[in-house]
């Protein structure tokens, strides 16, 4: 699970994917499937979250990495070099952001 907290060293990253309903699902399979078999057992991951609108247009991904160069690796290996590939035909855009937690409120 998540922890957010300003006074973390770890390094969030929140992506976003635009779809329509009709890939919604498909494109949540393939995340969940990359997330289980693959970027949940690269090093310096420590958590994920997958978050779905009501309209299934939309799904947020929020991840914690231990650093910066950990997360970039995993995008640079060819595994998931492959798997974007597929995750691209699923969905209009995605876009990784890296965040630093400003303020976190319990």
């Amino acid at each position: 699970m998540p922890t957010i907290s300003q006074n973390s060293d770890f390094q969030t990253v929140i992506t976003t994917f635009e779809m329509t309903p009709g890939t919604c699902q498909d494109l949540l399979d393939a995340l969940s499937d990359a997330y289980e078999n693959f970027i949940s057992k690269q090093p310096g991951f420590i958590s994920a979250g997958l978050y779905v609108n009501d309209a299934q247009t939309r799904i947020a991904n929020y991840s914690q990495w231990r650093s910066r160069e950990d997360f970039q690796a995993m995008l640079r290996s060819d595994e998931m070099r492959r798997r974007n590939r597929e995750i691209s035909g699923l969905c209009k855009t995605f876009e990784p952001v890296m965040y630093d937690v400003a303020r976190s409120f319990d």
